[in-house]
């Protein structure tokens, strides 16, 4: 099988197409994600998070990004604060 052929048949989890949007439910936070196969929508499923593995989530997220410059839209945890005489750290 041909790399090509390959990615292609992959399955996918990516935004949904109206974009990302979290809910509340009671204590968990709701990402509704779309699953892809074959380059085609499958479905559409919600992953559900509690309070606390959203903010690991979060973390783990802001930790991988890091080292690449936060775009000027980014969300204000995105945007580096320099410590007069210390290294930059995000907040």
């Amino acid at each position: 099988m041909s790399p090509d052929r390959r990615v292609q048949s992959e399955w996918r989890i990516e935004t949904a197409p109206v974009g990302l949007r979290v809910r509340r439910e009671g204590n968990q936070l709701a990402l509704t994600l779309r699953v892809v196969r074959l380059g085609k929508p499958v479905a559409l499923a919600p992953l559900v998070l509690t309070l606390d593995e959203s903010e690991q989530l979060h973390a783990g997220l802001c930790f991988a990004l890091g080292p690449e410059p936060a775009r000027a839209d980014a969300p204000e945890c995105r945007r580096s604060v320099r410590y007069p005489g210390g290294r930059e750290r995000y907040y």
